[in-house]
């Protein structure tokens, strides 16, 4: 019996850009070579930044799918972190320090 074929729902960070990228494959590694050789349409302006920060397994391209539109849906807001388990403040942007006043 031939096991059930996978399909990877992931999400990408590029860091260099501070974004996000969500997408469906059944092959994730190859996918993320795509993506940072600059062989998407959608992502290839940041090739070469992108870094994996999520993946789940679906046993169906229905169901997997289903949930690519659900993250997607999301917007970045709070059931994209529920959704995913990544934690926010490791993607915030940096604070920079308040500069101190001149001429003291």
């Amino acid at each position: 019996m031939v096991p059930p074929s996978q399909y990877w729902v992931y999400v990408l960070w590029s860091p260099d850009h501070r974004r996000f990228y969500i997408g469906l494959t059944d092959d994730v590694q190859r996918r993320l070579a795509q993506h940072n050789q600059g062989r998407s349409f959608w992502t290839r302006r940041y090739a070469g930044s992108w870094q994996l920060a999520f993946q789940r397994a679906f046993d169906s391209l229905s169901d997997a799918r289903r949930f690519e539109l659900t993250l997607k849906r999301q917007k970045c807001g709070c059931g994209f972190w529920k959704l995913t388990g990544l934690d926010p403040a490791r993607f915030a942007a940096p604070q920079s320090k308040p500069s101190s006043p001149s001429g003291s």
